[in-house]
């Protein structure tokens, strides 16, 4: 019997034509010696969308889908949820709720719906997690930006070095489950609200804090306007505005093409690109412009998770 490997991605309606390409690429470059159980968990999918990505099984990869029905009224649409400038998606949280949704599983990768994955996947569940909580990559899209920096270290408590991307995430499930992480972050986010301009992403930082595996950064290669682009990419990240489906030259765009131009939702994506305009252009330079000046103003708030934290007000995890 082969030995099953659980892969997590969460999505809404919007991004279900980018998860064709991820779960596509994931499925061709996948090691055969295993079982893939890919868990769909979604807030808004039509039953067309679900029935085109259910066209992706194959023999050893399975695709369920799940909705998400924990009450989450608590986490509601408030200046520190947003993600980027004026986007609220409980998705971004979902996989914060993943050990505890699946306790069948001890182990388990979490991936963006945004990605391509030319890699055998089974590589990165492989990698041995020892005690930690997690395993991460760097995030390198960010590693430029003195103030994003700062931000981090200052909100976080977490340098550039230490800061990892949650868009691919190694996750200890039984650990994770254990320390109660779950009910950990909520508890955090409901008395504190803390203001930030990367959700789920600042709360497993600061709380996973020391219990963090750093992972090769090609396990979660992002574009950087070509300022460092692997050769070998494992796991391609289209993270923050670097997406192939609206922008010409990204790093790394021919990995996500190659799926794009065999999807059953090819029509929709080159839509999309027909239809992103030079003034979808400024928005999305205003959205980032916006993301930068919160994240100055944020690295001087009374109250950030480094501030609770190092007084001993409250512990990480």
């Amino acid at each position: 019997m082969k030995g099953i490997i659980p892969i997590f991605f969460t999505v809404d309606t919007s991004y279900a034509p980018y998860l064709s390409v991820a779960i596509a690429s994931l499925i061709e470059n996948a090691s055969k010696e295993y079982e893939y159980h890919i868990h769909v968990i979604y807030e808004n999918l039509t039953e067309e969308e679900i029935k085109k990505l259910k066209t992706l099984e194959t023999n050893n990869a399975k695709i369920i889908f799940k909705k998400m029905q924990k009450d989450l009224e608590c986490i509601t649409n408030r200046t520190e949820n947003l993600l980027r400038k004026d986007l609220f998606t409980l998705t971004i949280y979902f996989r914060l709720f993943i050990p505890s949704m699946f306790k069948e599983y001890d182990k388990g990768i979490y991936i963006d719906s945004d990605t391509c994955i030319p890699g055998d996947i089974s590589k990165l569940y492989n990698i041995d997690l020892q005690d930690n909580l997690f395993g991460g990559c760097n995030d390198i899209s960010c590693q430029d930006n003195e103030i994003l920096c700062e931000y981090f270290k200052e909100n976080a408590g977490v340098t550039i070095k230490e800061y990892i991307n949650s868009g691919v995430l190694l996750m200890n499930m039984k650990k994770l489950r254990e320390v109660n992480f779950e009910n950990h972050f909520l508890y955090l986010l409901n008395k504190y609200h803390f203001d930030t301009v990367c959700p789920d992403q600042d709360y497993i930082n600061a709380m996973a804090y020391g219990k963090i595996l750093l992972l090769p950064n090609e396990w979660d290669a992002m574009p950087t306007n070509g300022s460092l682009v692997f050769k070998n990419p494992q796991i391609i990240h289209y993270n923050l505005f670097f997406k192939p489906w609206h922008y010409d030259n990204v790093d790394y765009e021919e990995y996500f093409w190659k799926y794009a131009n065999k999807s059953l939702f090819k029509e929709e994506i080159l839509k999309e690109k027909n239809n992103f305009t030079k003034e979808c252009q400024k928005e999305d330079e205003e959205g980032l412009a916006t993301l930068i000046g919160r994240a100055e103003k944020i690295t001087h708030n009374e109250t950030t998770f480094k501030k609770v934290f190092e007084s001993e007000i409250e512990k990480r995890i």
